[in-house]
């Protein structure tokens, strides 16, 4: 490895890979590394950005990953801090921070694919941030590798000239070396004062065992040192910066990080709300230094509630969420107890992608076993008194006779498709309450479809199904539009005259006996029978929409009657009929979780 304290500010450059997901960008990571010599043969393996077992598993990116490299170009050597993104639309907010932490971004397009959805989002994230952008046709060595046409498919749509455009293959190395010198000669180098007092930003953290918190910085003026005491503005936290270093890719402690670097700071804390991310790291004791803008807050838009399935792991599911919280910064949750699951947390997610990633990990990495209930959108209550009320779980909705008007959040959906599957992908959309907006094509085989609807159509099985009509080949970008009136009822689970509060659910209401039917179906299926029937109703109000019943067992009590007088088997059946009477007035019903769960993962039509 090359020697750093040589390396200048103006031979540092920070950049991030952008693109749409599975265009390339951990591959081309990796193609670095190795030009680089970042890392030994021996430690190099496909995607070694993507650490986490589910990253590697989904085969997608779901946390940026920081990492320094040095670079020769002729006699110089350039200090390159590269933070790998995620392509998918949930991590938007993983992908603006990391763009806070850069001058310039390395656009991917797939030559196969052409400019998809998270393409153009993330290029106007980076455009609107001021960045530097290196555009980039990459797999250009596939067969069905059409580099000409999206060649001028980037210069059309995004506005760049054909001579700023660069081909590689991320899988082969071909091209690369060109695009590391392109990083070097046309991303400028970091911006700051070396001689003004510390000011560093807070882009991630993590939590280590024996570190404590470890806060992932860009140093923007100063420099940042071992023992030095440290000021975190935002949230008044005093601390002694125990560790300092870089990403090479894992922790390598330098002692230092000087103005326009990368790299980590760890204090010891244990406390994993003293790091929020997007503070300002600032030195302990100087008066007057001004805080950097940082981040604004991530709006969490689907809302569930996360149980554990035994009681006793209520303060495990706790602990977990606050170091993944640290972790997570769109994550949000509040403690809420349901009569049918006991104690959990009401979470907020940026999409239904993220609260399965966010499931996920929870059960992976603190070997926790959850249930989830059904995920609703945020909705916003105009009462009759005239107040606003924001509500985001069923059990909030105030009572329909204080109701004047329910909104409902609606998105602005962007789907890039290939001309064949217009047609199906309009029909699912206006099937979704969608609102057509704009229809623009990008060549001559592939459209662009804008449309706007309701979040909440969005929730259960849409990106399945926009992939199932369009055979895999569509992709989807989505932003909020802002709230609309629509005629939303609370639709509740009744089980023997019992509400399940952990079913209830808010719906359309030309849609709720739809829903609590198939509902109320589940739920019989599941429900073990009783020696009494059991009713199972789904009702707005007063109002049963739908009904199941679960069909009491019968003891034969007529076994020992071998033949004789009808009026003794009479007798005998009377007396179960009363005794069936009295049991069903008094009796518990035993739902199993597993009729939760069945229930649970109820798809809209």
């Amino acid at each position: 490895m090359l020697s750093e304290p040589a390396i200048t500010q103006a031979h540092t450059r920070n950049f991030c890979i952008i693109a749409h997901i599975d265009h390339g960008k951990s591959t081309l990571a990796d193609r670095m590394l190795e030009l680089t010599h970042t890392l030994a043969l021996r430690e190099m393996r496909e995607q070694v950005l993507d650490s986490m077992a589910l990253e590697r598993e989904r085969g997608i990116t779901i946390k940026a990953h920081p990492v320094r490299m040095l670079y020769r170009l002729g006699a110089v050597d350039t200090r390159l801090n590269l933070i790998d993104t995620p392509g998918h639309v949930d991590f938007t907010y993983e992908v603006s921070r990391a763009l806070a932490a850069c001058e310039g971004a390395v656009l991917l397009v797939d030559a196969t694919q052409g400019i998809e959805a998270q393409t153009l989002a993330n290029a106007y994230l980076a455009v609107a941030q001021g960045l530097t952008i290196i555009p980039v046709v990459n797999k250009i060595d596939l067969p069905t590798a059409r580099t000409a046409v999206v060649r001028q498919e980037i210069c059309d749509v995004l506005g760049f000239s054909q001579a700023d455009v660069l081909e590689i293959s991320g899988k082969t190395g071909a091209g690369v070396e060109a695009l590391m010198q392109a990083i070097v000669a046309r991303i400028p180098p970091p911006a700051g004062h070396p001689a003004a007092p510390l000011r560093a930003l807070v882009f991630d953290s993590s939590y280590d065992p024996h570190r404590g918190v470890v806060a992932y910085v860009r140093v923007v003026d100063g420099d940042l040192f071992r023992g030095q005491r440290l000021h975190l503005l935002q949230s008044d936290t005093h601390a002694e910066a125990v560790e300092v270093g870089i990403f090479n890719p894992q922790f390598e402690a330098t002692g230092a990080l000087g103005t326009g670097q990368v790299g980590y700071v760890a204090t010891g804390l244990k406390d994993i709300r003293a790091w929020p991310v997007g503070d300002t790291v600032a030195p302990d004791g100087v008066a007057g230094v001004a805080p950097l803008p940082g981040y604004a807050a991530p709006k969490p838009l689907v809302f569930a509630g996360l149980y554990p399935s035994d009681a006793n792991d209520f303060p495990a599911l706790r602990a977990a969420l606050d170091r993944l919280r640290l972790n997570d910064p769109a994550l949000r949750y509040e403690p809420e107890q349901s009569l049918a699951l006991g104690f959990g947390f009401r979470c907020g997610f940026l999409g239904v992608l993220h609260m399965d990633i966010v499931q996920e990990r929870l059960e992976r990495e603190h070997d926790l076993a959850l249930v989830i209930t059904t995920p609703h959108v945020e909705a916003q209550v105009l009462t009759a008194a005239g107040e606003t009320v924001t509500v985001d779980s069923p059990a909030q909705l105030p009572d329909p006779s204080q109701i004047r008007e329910i909104r409902e959040p609606w998105m602005t959906v962007s789907i890039i498709t290939p001309e064949a599957y217009i047609g199906p992908v309009i029909e699912m959309l206006q099937r979704r309450r969608g609102e057509h907006r704009k229809l623009e094509y990008l060549e001559p085989t592939r459209v662009l479809i804008e449309y706007q609807m309701p979040l909440a159509e969005m929730l259960t099985a849409f990106f399945d199904t926009l992939k199932s009509v369009t055979r895999g080949y569509a992709s989807m970008d989505y932003a909020l539009a802002g709230f609309r009136p629509a005629d939303l009822v609370r639709l509740d689970i009744r089980v023997n005259g019992e509400p399940l509060d952990a079913l209830s659910a808010v719906v359309v209401r030309d849609n709720a006996p739809a829903i609590g039917r198939e509902l109320a179906l589940r739920l019989k299926r599941e429900i073990p029978r009783h020696l009494f029937d059991i009713a199972v109703q789904a009702a707005i109000g007063g109002k049963v929409v739908a009904r199941e019943t679960v069909k009491a067992l019968r003891k034969d009590v007529l076994s020992k009657c071998y033949g004789g007088d009808v009026t003794r088997k009479r007798k005998l059946l009377e007396k179960q009929k009363a005794g069936k009477k009295r049991m069903r007035q008094v009796g518990e019903v035993h739902i199993p979780q597993e009729a939760f769960i069945a229930a649970l993962k109820v798809e809209s039509k």
